[in-house]
């Protein structure tokens, strides 16, 4: 059983602002589907734009927080995670506040006087999606908020966090890295040589072994440990049940968190983010249904 707090996430935190839209919409913002950009000036407008659409969406967003997100529905308990990150003092910015609470995530924001809440815009066409990231006030974090007495003790609290991409624990099982491009810097392209290199690469420490995941889409998620590679199929999903792939490997994370939190077995913790990342996909953003169904 997860405890209080176990779990602590830091990152930039984006008001996901998903909506479907039309190729003309494409065309006025010059947007290209499948794709991941920082939003330009021209981009600007369209976020205004998108929340007068009546199909709006609003789901507190960023990589981290999603992730966040998911390992909270997956774990069902209360106070399980936390997370810091800075927003603006905005109407975007209440919205991300009432969307994180809602989700049982114990947030602690920092609110920018300046900038205005980050937000990514996702703009869905036939279940595809392209993301465009206003990152503002998101960018703005400071660590004298980290400092304040309220703050800090979440980090005494928590015994795992997850800061952009890397699992860190103070457990003995594990340090753990997700890598998904790492090709260039292995001079290799065999991706289960590229999960057991990094695996084996130099930890300062020295304390922890060093376990690598690295997701392939549809492809089987590789895991490398102990100088072995593991192999594990993913659930496949017919593409008239595919919705939007936002957030798929986001919710693969945080299924996967879900389980290393409670000192599971890797295989588990795949499974779990399997299953949390099929669930995501079948549905608008990176959302989920009120309970999981995992066992």
């Amino acid at each position: 059983m997860a405890s209080e707090g176990i779990l602590l996430g830091m990152g930039n935190p984006l008001l996901d602002i998903s909506s479907v839209v039309d190729d003309d919409f494409l065309k006025k913002y010059d947007i290209k589907l499948n794709n991941a950009i920082l939003a330009e000036d021209k981009h600007l407008p369209m976020y205004e734009e998108m929340a007068s659409k009546g199909n709006v969406e609003y789901i507190a967003g960023g990589a981290t927080q999603n992730s966040i997100r998911v390992a909270q529905w997956m774990l069902q308990i209360p106070g399980a995670t936390s997370y810091m990150g800075s927003i603006g003092k905005d109407k975007f910015g209440e919205e991300m506040k009432k969307n994180s609470t809602d989700a049982g995530v114990n947030v602690h924001y920092y609110e920018d006087e300046a900038a205005p809440t980050g937000t990514c815009a996702v703009c869905v066409v036939g279940g595809e999606r392209s993301l465009i990231a206003n990152l503002s006030a998101a960018n703005c974090y400071k660590s004298e908020h980290l400092k304040r007495p309220e703050n800090w003790k979440l980090v005494e609290k928590a015994k795992y966090f997850y800061i952009a991409g890397f699992f860190l624990t103070v457990s003995p099982e594990s340090i753990m890295l997700v890598a998904e491009h790492a090709a260039a810097n292995n001079k290799t392209e065999n991706v289960e040589e590229i999960a057991l290199k990094i695996s084996q690469s130099h930890k300062a420490s020295g304390a922890h072994k060093r376990i690598t995941v690295i997701t392939q889409g549809a492809d089987p998620v590789v895991v490398a440990e102990d100088g072995k590679v593991r192999l594990f199929p993913v659930i496949l999903l017919p593409k008239e049940k595919l919705v939007d792939t936002n957030g798929a490997g986001d919710a693969f994370v945080g299924g996967f968190l879900s389980q290393l939190v409670q000192e599971k077995p890797i295989e588990v913790c795949v499974k779990a983010g399997c299953y949390a990342a099929n669930v995501i996909i079948q549905r608008s953003g990176c959302s989920y249904p009120e309970k999981p169904d995992f066992n």
